[in-house]
Order: C-alpha cells, then structure tokens, then sequence
C-alpha cells in the first residue's frame, strides 16, 4: 500500500471511532436528558435514605474558580428532603458551617455509591463522623446561609449555583439529635437535549466521513485485483498460509537490550494509530465478508502490514531481543531480519466468519495467553520468562543461547498464526505445533 492510502486509512479510522464515541455520547445524553428530567425540568438523581444518630448531616460542594459559565448561564440546583420530622436543609460557606457545628456532633457524607443490593439499585453511603459534646442551636436561628428552607414533610432548597467553597447541612428543624430522611439532587439542565443532539449529529457525520475515507483504500485496491497474475497465487506456500521468519543476527550487543525500550518510544507512539485501522478494518472486513465471502484487498494488505510491523518490533525488544538492527517505519515486506506475509484467501466462509474469532479460537486464546502472560500469568508469560534468561546471558556471555531464540520464535510464530486466524485472514484453523 502506498502512504498515502495507510494515512488515508489510519486517519478515517481515528475519525471513525471518534464518530462512533460521539454517537454513544450523544445518545446517552439524550437517554439521560429523557430518562431523568421530572415534570418541573430538574435532571433528578434516584433518592438516598441518609440515616445518622447525629445532629447533622454534612455534603460539600466545592465549585472552584470565577468561571464565566456561572455568570452567563446561571445553573439552579434542587436539594429535596422529606422526613417524618420536621427538617431543615441549608447551603452555607464551610467555614461558617464548620464554625456553626464546632464541638457538636455530626455526620460529613465521605462517599455515594448506587449499588445492586438483592435485586435492587439502591444508594450506600459512607460517612465521616465527627464527634463532640455540645448540642446546636436551632439552624433558622443562623444568618450565613446563603439558602435554607425548613418545616414539615417535604421540603425543596432551590439554590442558583455559585462559585465557591460551600456545604451542604440536613439537620432536624429544632436542631435535634437523629437524622432520618430521604433526599434527592437535581439540577436545571435545559441545554442538554440540544447537547445531546448536536453530539449525535456531529457523530454521524464523523462516521460517514470515516467510513468514506476507509472503503475508499478498500476499493481502490479491489479495483486492481483482477489485473495480478495467477502464478501469484499459485506460487504461495501450501498448509497454514502464514510464512513467518525470524534471524538471530549475531553477534549481538550485550546491554542493548537494556534500553530498547527507550529507543522504541518512536514505535510505541505510532503502532496504536495503526492498530487503531487495524480494528476498523476488522470490523468492516467482517461484514465484507458475510455479505460477499471476500476480504476486501486494501485492508487484508494494510492488516498484514500492521502485524508485520508489530512482529519487527517484537523481534527487536523483548518478545525475542533477536536482532540490534532498528526496526524500519514502513508495513512493506522484506529487508528485515524479521518479516511475516499471509496468503490472500479468494473465498472466505460467512459462517465462520461468526465463529472463529471467538468461538473456535478459545483453545488457542488459553495457550497465547501462557505465551504472552495472560490466563491469570500476568505479565510473567512464558515468553518474557524465556527472553529474560536470554538476556541475562547475554549480558554475561554475549551469546545467545540457540535453544531458547528457537522456543521463542516458535511461541511467536504460534501467536501469530493464531492472530491471522482470528483476523479472519484465513479459515485454516491453526495447528498445535510451534514449527513451520
């Protein structure tokens, strides 16, 4: 593939997963905006039981900054509580509050969770108590509140928000000991169904344009198929149709390897773009391939070039430390001491298409992960443990030991294969054998 079509390629991916993030986003905020606005506009959270044996219950409400937003569109917030006595509810700068309740006893709420409790989504909440021996006065008799609103059954403090250090109180109305409430919190949000629409909106037409950029690559190189020659084909090895090669180039350094890692950063940076096509690709390869029992040519080639890359680097760093020489920036084969190609299928099963990459591939997914260090190994896989004797050897000897590069390619060859399996590149089911 040329650069121009792996950019066109990466960069319609990256616009394509922004696209689909943005049409989540966008629906969620309309979901939201409909499943939790109550009949008098407030975006309302279910209610919470705050239950303390205190005189006080404490939340903070830290909103830091002049910012402009408050002053140009001012925002008002709800705090409902109902009690069986009477209740008062309060907004107040904390230091007033904290003076107010100085050697009283008090609950400050630390954390709210919604949890499933049997078979139920219910509030828990954590507490910090604060103990001391003084009663308060009653809380109408204070004058710092910036609101406060007290009395009998249900009860609504409607605060228009401001920047600053506030708190939050739920006290009894006489400013008695015990607190038994149910409460909720909403807040006016009357911009967020127009939020919500114009995120959707601009998600489908990241994605159409995404979507545009990638089957361009994709049928560009389609168009070109019938006009390769047959011996091509023909000439391709038989069995798996993964052709993997691995070089030990010697002699090698003994303490390169210590810093592969921070002469790899240019790789690291670039590989999870390319991964990131590489995913996109899959997914439309996929239904490509239900609908016509073909993988389309652009994006089987710019797959196999991605996992050409990856192996390159593998090779060098730590999955096999095999070769000094630096891997180069290109998906082309050849010129490397490491390299990989996989046949190009010219029919490809729907039905497996279904089932392969999940399904059928399990047995294999429990072997590569003790190779890699997953199936509960962590990061200590097999191969990091081989690679590791290697180079501690190498570091002492400045040799390295050919029985264990053999193991270490075999495991690598392995991964791969099983990867072209379940990027539907092929449907030979892998073999159980670390050699060609």
């Amino acid at each position: 593939m040329s650069a121009g079509k792996v950019v066109s390629l990466i960069l319609g991916s990256l616009i394509l997963i922004v696209g689909i993030a943005l049409l989540f986003g966008g629906g969620a905020l309309i979901g939201v905006d409909q499943g939790f606005t109550d009949e008098e506009g407030f975006l309302t959270s279910p209610s919470a039981e705050l239950e303390r044996d205190t005189y006080a219950v404490v939340g903070e409400v830290v909103l830091e900054g002049d910012w402009i937003w408050w002053y140009r569109h001012p925002t008002t917030a709800r705090i409902r509580m109902t009690g069986d006595v009477p209740v008062f509810v309060g907004i107040a700068p904390r230091a007033d509050l904290e003076a107010y309740l100085l050697d009283v006893s008090y609950s400050e709420i630390e954390e709210i969770d919604f949890e499933e409790h049997r078979r139920e989504r219910v509030w828990t909440t954590e507490y910090d108590d604060h103990i001391g021996p003084n009663a308060p006065a009653p809380p109408g008799d204070q004058t710092f509140w910036a609101a406060s609103v007290q009395g009998e059954g249900t009860q609504d403090l409607v605060w228009e928000i401001e920047p600053g250090d506030w708190a939050l109180v739920v006290m009894n109305a006489d400013g008695s000991r015990g607190i038994d409430v149910t409460g909720s919190v909403g807040a006016e949000a009357p911009w967020l169904l127009a939020v919500g629409i114009g995120v959707l909106a601009a998600g489908v037409v990241l994605v159409a344009i995404g979507l545009a950029l990638v089957l361009l690559v994709a049928r560009r190189s389609r168009i070109a198929e019938p006009h390769e020659p047959a011996e091509v084909q023909s000439a391709a090895p038989s069995g798996f149709p993964l052709t993997f090669e691995a070089e030990l180039t010697e002699p090698l350094s003994p303490a390169l390897w210590l810093v592969k890692w921070f002469l790899l950063i240019p790789h690291f940076v670039v590989l999870p773009f390319l991964w990131c096509g590489f995913a996109v690709s899959w997914v439309l390869s996929l239904f490509a391939i239900l609908f016509s029992g073909r993988y389309p040519r652009g994006l089987f080639d710019y797959n196999v070039g991605v996992m050409r890359w990856s192996w390159r680097v593998a090779f060098y760093s730590y999955e096999a430390l095999g070769t000094d020489e630096y891997p180069p920036f290109t998906l082309k084969a050849g010129g490397y001491p490491a390299d990989l190609d996989v046949r190009y299928p010219e029919r490809l099963s729907s039905g497996l298409a279904l089932l392969k990459w999940w399904l059928l591939a399990i047995p294999h997914y429990i072997v590569v992960g003790v190779f890699q260090g997953g199936a509960g190994f962590e990061k200590f896989g097999l191969l990091f443990i081989l690679t590791l004797f290697a180079a501690v050897t190498l570091l002492f000897t400045g040799r390295y030991p050919r029985d264990i590069f053999r193991l270490v390619v075999g495991m690598n060859r392995w991964t791969f294969r099983v990867f072209a399996y379940v990027a539907l590149m092929t449907d030979v089911y892998p073999p159980f054998r670390l050699e060609e």
